[in-house]
């Protein structure tokens, strides 16, 4: 009996030993270990019991290597650490990527490309192909890392689509849908002067997000006034500085939708300095449903996007890429849309 993965002179055992000790052949064993349906249950159990008997730890490495793989996932987030350290979007997002790969063998690389410097070194360490696929979040229209990624041929998934017409495969939330509940809901409550803060329009979430709340005006038969609408960049500043224009372009603005909730926290302070009571004077809504929702004062209504089942599903979809063997743009290869429902979460602030 072997402790701790060695036999008694201190040694690894082998793979021909637990075929021995089974009385199997050595690919038997392997074939075992790595999972395969082709072999009896009777074999298996015996294989299995040899494993257990000897303390045999496959090596990962070479298996790996022999075929073609490095069981190493990278999510790549082109933002700054900054960014990715204060938004709880982040967070969500990685604990379910992380959920979803602790019954597999892959590692998980988390790398920051938020300058041409970052993307340069990412680019080189994506071009020896030490991972075997790629998870994208919080991308803009124009970054090319993902166009760049299809042509190092990598399987990959990115999270939201950069248009339409994305050909990665994409994980989302209706971001549409989201912000149409998110107006409709104060419409329902008697408000009729409704702003928007918007997240970085290079964003195809935030442009979704525009839209819907655009279409929701128009079906209510109410005007949609540019001058309620202001860009915000998903941070708390933006927020704060986009409230600060709209209360001076549309003072009888009487309810606002922020396309993030960390928007809507620097929207609440602004409001709170001028005197505007929330929600008596102005209606606040934000999207994410994060942490900070339900610790603002008063708790803020907010469109739940399930941002760890995004994560979960991300790497399903990946790994059936990676299985697939088939990267971006090659011949057979259709890239996958999954688009996950929202939900709002009605609180105090409306």
């Amino acid at each position: 009996m072997v402790n701790g993965g060695r036999n008694r002179g201190g040694r690894r055992p082998t793979l021909e030993e637990v075929a021995a000790r089974a009385g199997v052949g050595r690919g038997t064993v392997s074939r075992v270990i790595n999972g395969s349906p082709r072999v009896s249950d009777a074999t298996r159990a015996a294989v299995e019991a040899a494993v257990a008997e000897l303390g045999y730890v496959p090596n990962t490495a070479a298996r790996a290597l022999a075929a073609n793989r490095t069981d190493a996932i990278a999510l790549v987030v082109p933002e700054p650490e900054t960014r990715f350290f204060a938004e709880p979007y982040f967070s969500d997002m990685l604990r379910g990527v992380g959920a979803e790969l602790a019954d597999t063998e892959m590692q998980l690389l988390l790398t920051f490309a938020g300058g041409d410097r970052e993307r340069r070194r990412l680019a080189q360490y994506l071009a020896a192909h030490r991972v075997d696929g790629v998870l994208l979040v919080s991308v803009h229209a124009d970054d090319p890392l993902p166009d760049l990624v299809a042509q190092l041929e990598i399987p990959a998934v990115i999270s939201g689509p950069r248009s339409a017409a994305e050909t990665l495969t994409s994980v989302d939330s209706d971001n549409y849908g989201g912000a149409r509940s998110a107006v409709e809901h104060l419409l329902a409550g008697g408000r009729r002067r409704i702003a928007h803060i918007t997240g970085h329009m290079d964003v195809y979430g935030a442009q979704r997000r525009l839209a819907g709340y655009r279409d929701a005006l128009r079906d209510a038969d109410l005007p949609v006034d540019e001058l309620l609408v202001e860009r915000g960049d998903f941070t708390e500043e933006g927020g704060r500085r986009a409230m600060a224009r709209l209360l001076e372009n549309a003072p009888d603005v009487d309810a606002v939708f922020a396309g993030s909730d960390v928007m809507a926290a620097g929207a609440r302070q602004v409001l709170r300095e001028r005197g505007r009571r929330t929600p008596e004077d102005v209606a606040l809504v934000g999207y994410d449903d994060s942490a900070i929702a339900r610790h603002m004062d008063p708790p803020l209504t907010s469109v739940r996007q399930p941002i760890e089942e995004m994560g979960r599903a991300m790497i399903d979809l990946l790994l059936t890429e990676i299985a697939d063997r088939r990267p971006p743009g090659a011949p057979g290869h259709e890239p996958r849309h999954a688009v996950l429902p929202t939900e709002l979460v009605v609180r105090a602030s409306s």
